[in-house]
């Protein structure tokens, strides 16, 4: 039977708990949201006692349902200050849902200078002692606990930033290898897992099976006709697999929307030598691996293995956000630094999205100049390193915009803003402006429609169309999130209904509920109505579901086009 674990970081104590009736249907970030809700206050210090960190794996978790194997993470973000959840692949999240945990709720704070890593099997759950792994990045991290845990466990960890409390902290988890690759980046979680003092979470699956299924026949039909839209939609069959998620590099430089040198331009010059294209020519002709599984039992495969000029392992193959965020947006178009800082983000513990944003914000302040690879590398060891700058940069692109004295600091809700400028994917500026995680691509994901023609058809340039479009994608979002299932799954959900039908149906499957479309609308809608309800006696309006202003200014080129989605439209987002 499932179970919560809440754990106490202040008397050390960890009690199973039976799930209450009303988190019976919820999973993932359903679950995550409702009880930072539930249980937080709004209004607590995210990097103090009273805040949570709720670890939840999805409603498919344990299952073969393809790509179900994501967990979220929610709590108070120190970044935005509302409600945070970030999304994670890695072996943790099918881990978590063999050994039957509904989610973990991480509360108080242990003693100053004292660290603890949480260890979970079949049989136990205990917080023991780990001091010896202060001060440790990600790698070496888990190179310990696997010495001592082995190689099949599961590994939740976080680095330096995490333990210096920086705002940009992300929570690692070990992929199929055994490395710390897959983040929970959004938001600094990392830096409230810090805050309470533990520094690694160890999931052992030894001995537990695959979750029971009320309707075993069902499921197994329901299953077949997912992984038969996966393998037939063009975007998950070929394009994220061959590519990786940088697939979309050249896509949106033809577009005119990729944000270059700080948002100052919507195109790079440079975009080919850091395209999908060129990372797969590079991994090829090294031998390392252009297509891989963050977790076992997913058929998308749209990461990859990286390796440095001598044929050595570096990183995973870095996403579209991480190549663009200290690409394009650095104006660097070296494909082996931004490897580098790719492989430091994960080792330090750090949200390449925010990270890459507090780079170009610096260079646009005269800190060092646009395409200074080195000199980007350098600055994000000082993150590693605690220097002043360091923790500087590690505190986001807010921070070091106003440090620095910049004008123009891409951040909604106080996150930095991903890979697709508004002014020219203008469905994706709503999502932007109005997501409860502040500046979050993943939330109402309008690039489907505005730039890839999956899901219909909205003109990126005009503001018509585009409130409805990201309405309906943060509400369908919401849901698939509580699922498990990863985000790419929304290619064939959204064009081919039968995708759609089978999610539901193996839901229905496992549990035993009779669930229908409307009724996964309905949770949709059920999960931003607890956000919006936290954010707001968080002390958030609807003055902060606006974008900077510099965006409704200043012309992008090419297009020479401003984010003119007005503010009255902005305010019916969630009139539902």
């Amino acid at each position: 039977m499932d179970y919560i674990l809440r754990v106490n970081m202040t008397d050390l104590s960890v009690k199973k708990e039976n799930v209450p009736d009303k988190y019976a249907s919820l999973g993932g970030r359903g679950l995550t949201s409702h009880l930072v809700l539930d249980e937080v206050d709004p209004l607590a210090n995210p990097i103090g006692p009273n805040n949570k960190l709720v670890f939840a794996p999805g409603l498919l978790g344990a299952t073969s349902a393809p790509t179900s194997g994501r967990m979220s993470v929610g709590g108070k973000s120190p970044l935005t200050g509302g409600i945070k959840e970030a999304n994670a692949g890695g072996q943790a999240g099918q881990y978590l849902s063999r050994l039957r945990v509904k989610a973990i709720i991480l509360e108080g704070a242990a003693t100053a200078g004292k660290m603890y890593k949480l260890v979970l099997s079949k049989d136990q759950a205990t917080l023991k002692e780990a001091n010896d792994l202060m001060g440790l990045a990600n790698y070496d991290t888990v190179a310990k606990l696997t010495a001592q845990y082995g190689e099949k466990s599961a590994y939740i960890t976080i680095g330096q930033a995490g333990e210096m409390l920086l705002k940009a902290a992300s929570i690692a988890v070990t992929d199929q290898e055994n490395r710390p690759t897959r983040h929970a980046g959004r938001g600094g979680l990392g830096a409230v897992m810090g805050s309470k003092g533990l520094k690694a979470i160890v999931v052992d699956p030894t001995g537990t099976d695959r979750a029971d299924l009320a309707d075993p026949e069902a499921f197994k039909t329901a299953q077949r006709k997912f992984l038969d839209t996966l393998n037939k939609h063009p975007v998950t069959s070929s394009g994220l697999p061959t590519y990786g998620t940088n697939v979309l590099t050249n896509i949106l430089n033809e577009a005119g929307g990729l944000p270059t040198r700080n948002f100052s331009s919507g195109r790079f010059e440079h975009a080919e030598a850091i395209s999908g294209e060129k990372f797969h020519e590079i991994i090829t002709a090294r031998g390392g691996k252009p297509t891989h599984g963050c977790h076992s039992g997913c058929t998308i495969r749209c990461s990859g293995v990286y390796l440095d000029k001598d044929g050595h392992y570096l990183t995973k193959e870095p996403e579209y956000e991480t190549v663009w965020a200290n690409g394009a947006n650095c104006g660097i178009s070296d494909p082996d630094a931004i490897a580098m800082l790719d492989r430091l983000y994960d080792d330090i513990g750090l949200d390449t999205i925010e990270l890459g944003n507090s780079l170009a914000v610096a260079m646009d302040g005269g800190l060092l100049p646009f395409g200074d690879a080195e000199g980007a590398i350098k600055l994000i060891k000082e993150v590693g390193q605690g220097t002043v700058l360091g923790k500087v940069l590690g505190s986001g692109a807010a921070v070091t915009g106003a440090v620095f004295g910049v004008k123009r600091i891409p951040v909604t809700k106080g996150q930095a803003l991903p890979a697709y400028d508004p002014r020219a994917v203008k469905g994706i500026g709503v999502t932007y402006a109005t997501s409860t995680m502040g500046g979050d691509h993943t939330a109402g994901y309008a690039t489907t429609a505005n730039i890839l023609s999956v899901g219909g058809s909205v003109n990126p340039l005009k503001p018509e169309g585009q409130v409805e479009l990201s309405r309906n994608l943060q509400i369908a979002t919401a849901a698939l999130d509580s699922t498990g299932l990863c985000l790419f799954t929304a290619f064939p959900i959204l064009d081919m209904p039968e995708a759609f039908e089978a999610v539901y149906e193996m839901i229905n499957a496992k549990y035993g509920l009779t669930l229908t479309g409307n009724d996964v609308v309905e949770l949709g809608k059920t999960i931003l109505r607890a956000e919006r309800k936290f954010n707001e006696l968080a002390g958030f309006s609807k003055q902060h579901d606006r974008l900077p202003e510099f965006f409704k200014t200043d012309p992008l080129p090419p297009h020479n086009t401003v984010f003119d989605v007005p503010d009255s439209e902005l305010d019916t987002v969630f009139n539902f």
